[in-house]
């Protein structure tokens, strides 16, 4: 529990603000919401008027002047894209920065095998993510419910319930890619994030790219299809699972064995 405590002691401020930066941005788009509500019906039809870019964000299949519909795309948006630049920028620096900031040879000389070290560093990591979801759950509940708006239980859960599995997914990718790096990079893991949510845009754009569902986690956490189908994709969610099985796997593996710099 040692390392757990210090990893989650060492990253507390970057916690701290992506969690206020992501919950704050869309507390501020529920607001608005009601201050928008009598517009959206001309505005709703703008965008579902705007041709491709209307389908990659699935506004042609939500309603823009409900609640349901503005959150699915409004604080959607924000949750996916916030959510996973955190889990990977989280994950992918887990296991490099002990070499990149020179303090291996310190922590490997304490009485702990190096499998309990990935282990430590990879519960901590789980537990800043299911810790910064939960806080973010509960705020926009409470933001919906000082507009004075029903809260949409169903669809509500199940949007949360598939970033945060998106989440977890990136970050298992992104903490077995950690395991090989020397000096660590937050650009393999915003590219990674990156890349994900581009590949769902254009498979939502594009008929013959719909494969690409099944390779990006954002494949499964696509709001409109959470809206409009009332549940999640089950066969994404097993493929999302085992991509970040073998992340982990590759992690527990590298690790124990390579060459730690100190």
């Amino acid at each position: 529990m040692t390392i757990i405590k210090h990893e989650l002691r060492q990253g507390r401020i970057a916690f701290a603000v992506w969690t206020v930066s992501i919950a704050a941005l869309m507390v501020v788009c529920v607001f608005l919401f009601p201050e928008m509500k009598r517009e959206m019906g001309a505005i709703g039809n703008l965008f579902a008027s705007m041709g491709k870019f209307t389908d990659a964000f699935g506004m042609n299949r939500l309603n823009f002047g409900t609640l349901i519909g503005f959150y699915a795309i409004e604080c959607g948006n924000v949750l996916g894209l916030g959510g996973a630049f955190f889990a990977a920028l989280t994950a992918v620096s887990a296991l490099s920065k002990e070499e990149k900031d020179r303090t291996a040879e310190f922590l490997l000389t304490h009485p702990v095998s190096r499998a309990r070290v990935v282990t430590e560093k990879l519960m901590a990591a789980a537990a800043q993510i299911l810790a910064m979801n939960l806080m973010i759950f509960v705020l926009s509940l409470l933001s919906i419910t000082v507009i004075g708006e029903e809260i949409p239980w169903k669809e509500i859960l199940l949007m949360h319930l598939a970033y945060l599995l998106m989440q977890l997914e990136l970050a298992g990718i992104c903490f077995g890619i950690s395991a090989f790096l020397h000096r660590g990079s937050a650009g393999i893991g915003l590219g990674l994030a990156v890349m994900a949510y581009f590949l769902n845009l254009i498979a939502n754009m594009t008929k013959n790219a719909k494969f690409l569902k099944y390779i990006t986690p954002f494949g499964y956490c696509d709001a409109a299809d959470i809206v409009g189908g009332g549940k999640l994709n089950s066969v994404m969610i097993v493929i999302g699972a085992l991509a970040a099985g073998i992340g982990i796997a590759a992690a527990y593996i590298r690790y124990c064995g390579k060459d730690i710099q100190g």
